[in-house]
């Protein structure tokens, strides 16, 4: 295990990461491989809790699970994206399907990137970092 001083680890420490997601086993799948990481990680069971979690927890970056239940995940982008406070919050969208309707979607209701599970963790990880690296719209 490194240290928490590495430098992978250093420029993550601070991040802060909003899991939204309803499956129990996914949600801890990806809380636990992403502190492991190095980043701080939260966990929303539905959409109505991850909007409100945009808003007290402001994390670096969403990871939006799509099927959500009452309100799915794309219609709780679009309200973390009305919201001020919270519209700057890079959301990556996560989806069994890998349908182009479904990534096209996405981008429409203001995803910074898509991703379909299961969660390859690498690939994940480039498009969280490529999130962290864009400088923050003003």
């Amino acid at each position: 295990m490194s240290s928490p001083s590495s430098d992978s680890q250093t420029t993550q420490q601070a991040k802060r990461i909003l899991v939204v997601e309803d499956s129990f086993e996914n949600r801890d799948m990806l809380t636990r491989r992403l502190q492991r990481r190095g980043f701080f990680v939260c966990s929303a069971v539905d959409g109505a809790a991850g909007v409100a979690m945009s808003v007290s927890e402001r994390p670096d970056v969403i990871l939006m699970d799509v099927a959500l239940g009452e309100m799915d995940g794309w219609q709780a982008t679009r309200l973390i994206k009305a919201d001020a406070r919270t519209s700057a919050i890079p959301v990556i969208a996560l989806t069994a399907h890998a349908l182009e309707s479904d990534r096209q979607k996405s981008v429409e209701v203001g995803c910074a990137d898509f991703d379909t599970k299961p969660v390859d963790l690498a690939r994940l990880l480039q498009k969280i970092e490529g999130c962290l690296a864009r400088p923050a719209p003003r």
